[in-house]
């Protein structure tokens, strides 16, 4: 049977070998903004999982979470189903009654951006908390420690927010205001996988810190995510309410790791419960499968190879892009090292032309481009019922929301492929090469 399997897996890899992508045809080859890159180490892991009928978490599942933890230099690593699934596990851990008085409760307010993607917003009112909106900073497109100080008030008890684009936030400021202030800080990594803030891999600064592998992300396992902590208290509870809210901490098929399944009483159950249906938390099943974690294991071995490509193409298109009038390039934050997600552009409010202008020609010219995520989050219709404050103002935000949209820097975009960008974007504003 293992002789068959290697054979079926050597058939696999050559199969991926014959389907390579043509020769690049500028204005017919489409430009991404992102995608995934997958190699045949990645498909003959995941056939090899079907091989085996891993459909369930098992041990591609584990051995992802052990080698997330070690990358990340943190104690623990749990994988879900997605990353907006690690922000709602992450932000709900915080609300557990087993934290004591240090837990969040309906009511507190929890400090984020206004600019950026609803996913880092919603887990806080799905919890009956009050998001406290910040503005980001033109360049960096990251709030300022100096803006989130400014918001903290009486009823403030966490910070929640993003790397934007891949461009870390002050992380090491920001983590110190929050010790300063007793907060729970929670980094929304998700868009920044490899980013470096003083040396320190973004995800390492918070109490807790999350990770996306969507296709369009750093790494990817088609769908799914991660919540990775040093705190084994913390990781304890994400475990709980990702696997629906149960006491019991065997894996499944697993019985009795305790050694008293039958032996405890908890609530106002009867003495003996089985442990395994003893329930803790108002939980989920946001659990990941083991397809998805083998390609993940694969995948993580690329991390820095992808972050040096991203880098590589931001820097082609910083370069390639200075001096084109009407154009506000992007800046990394001061102290960082991004693997960059994409690379931002905001028109100029005296700009000869308009971002629509720009970003139909560039579309024409099959050059994807995105918006920066939701813009200025408060403006959508999803929000007009919640409660919310605002501190200062978001006039930022709404140039975001206006003026600014991103193009791809992802490893599947070749300095070829760079070349016809920049040479697109100079065309359009009238600026020769």
């Amino acid at each position: 049977m293992g002789e068959d399997k290697e054979a079926i897996l050597k058939l696999v890899r050559e199969y991926h070998r014959g389907q390579a992508e043509g020769e690049f045809v500028p204005g017919r080859t489409p430009v991404l903004t992102s995608g995934a890159v997958l190699d045949e180490e990645d498909r003959a892991a995941l056939v090899e999982a079907a091989l085996d009928m891993r459909i369930a978490a098992g041990p591609s599942a584990r051995r992802f979470e052990r080698d997330l933890a070690r990358y990340f230099k943190r104690r623990k690593a749990h994988l879900t189903n997605s990353g907006s699934s690690a922000n709602l596990l992450a932000l709900t851990a915080l609300t557990s009654p087993q934290l004591g008085d240090v837990r969040l409760r309906p009511g507190d307010e929890v400090i984020t951006a206004a600019a950026g993607f609803p996913t880092t917003v919603n887990p806080v009112l799905q919890n009956g908390l009050v998001p406290v909106f910040v503005d980001v900073e033109l360049g960096t497109y990251n709030p300022t420690p100096e803006a989130i100080a400014a918001a903290i008030g009486p009823r403030t008890r966490a910070i929640m927010t993003a790397h934007a684009l891949g461009n870390p936030f002050a992380a090491e400021e920001i983590a110190e205001l929050a010790r300063q202030h007793d907060l729970f800080l929670i980094e929304d990594n998700c868009d920044a996988v490899g980013s470096r803030y003083r040396g320190k891999l973004t995800g390492t600064f918070g109490d807790l810190s999350t990770v996306s592998f969507y296709p369009a992300h750093h790494i990817t396992v088609g769908e799914g995510g991660c919540v990775v902590t040093n705190d084994l208290a913390l990781a304890r509870l994400v475990e709980s309410i990702r696997d629906w809210g149960r006491d019991c901490w065997c894996e499944p098929g697993e019985d009795d790791r305790c050694l008293k399944r039958f032996d405890q009483k908890l609530g106002t159950l009867p003495q003996g419960y089985d442990h395994k249906y003893i329930f803790s938390h108002v939980g989920y099943n946001l659990k990941s499968t083991d397809l998805q974690a083998s390609m993940g294991v694969t995948q993580l071995r690329r991390v820095e190879e992808f972050g040096a490509a991203r880098r590589r193409n931001w820097r082609l298109l910083r370069e390639g892009l200075d001096g084109v009038p009407g154009l506000l390039l992007p800046e990394p934050t001061p102290g960082s090292d991004p693997s960059w997600f994409g690379f931002v552009l905001t028109v100029e409010q005296d700009a000869p032309y308009t971002r629509r202008e720009l970003v139909a020609f560039l579309e024409e010219r099959r050059i994807a481009t995105r918006r920066l995520f939701g813009g200025n989050l408060t403006r959508h219709p999803a929000y007009e019922d919640v409660e919310f404050r605002v501190s200062g103002d978001l006039s930022v935000s709404d140039i975001v929301t206006e003026d600014t949209f991103w193009i791809g820097v992802y490893p599947g975009i070749t300095p070829e492929m760079i070349d016809y960008v920049v040479g697109s974007i100079r065309e359009f504003a009238g600026v020769p090469r």
